[in-house]
C-alpha cells in the first residue's frame, strides 16, 4: 500500500499548486463570466455555444496552466 501513499501525495501537490498556475487566466475567466452574466439577464436567455469563443480561451489558458494534465488531452484529441 505504499504506491497509494504516493498517489496521493502526487494528487495533493497538484491541488496545492493549481491555484497559482491559473492565476493567469484571470481575464480569460472574467471574459467568460460577463458572457454567461450578459447571457442570463433579465429577458436573455443561455444558449447552447453563446459563449464557446470566451469558453475556449479560457479552456486553453487552463490547458496551457496545467500541461500534462491528462484531462486537457483528452479535449485536444477531440
Amino acid at each position: 500500500m505504499s504506491g497509494t501513499g504516493a498517489v496521493w501525495r502526487r494528487v495533493r501537490g497538484r491541488l496545492r499548486a493549481f491555484p497559482e498556475r491559473l492565476a493567469a487566466c484571470g481575464p480569460e475567466a472574467a471574459a467568460y463570466g460577463r458572457c454567461v452574466q450578459a447571457s442570463t439577464a433579465p429577458g436573455a436567455r443561455l444558449r447552447k455555444d453563446l459563449c464557446a469563443r470566451e469558453f475556449e480561451a479560457l479552456r486553453s489558458c487552463f490547458a496551457a496552466a496545467s500541461p500534462g494534465c491528462p484531462v486537457h488531452r483528452r479535449y485536444k484529441e477531440n
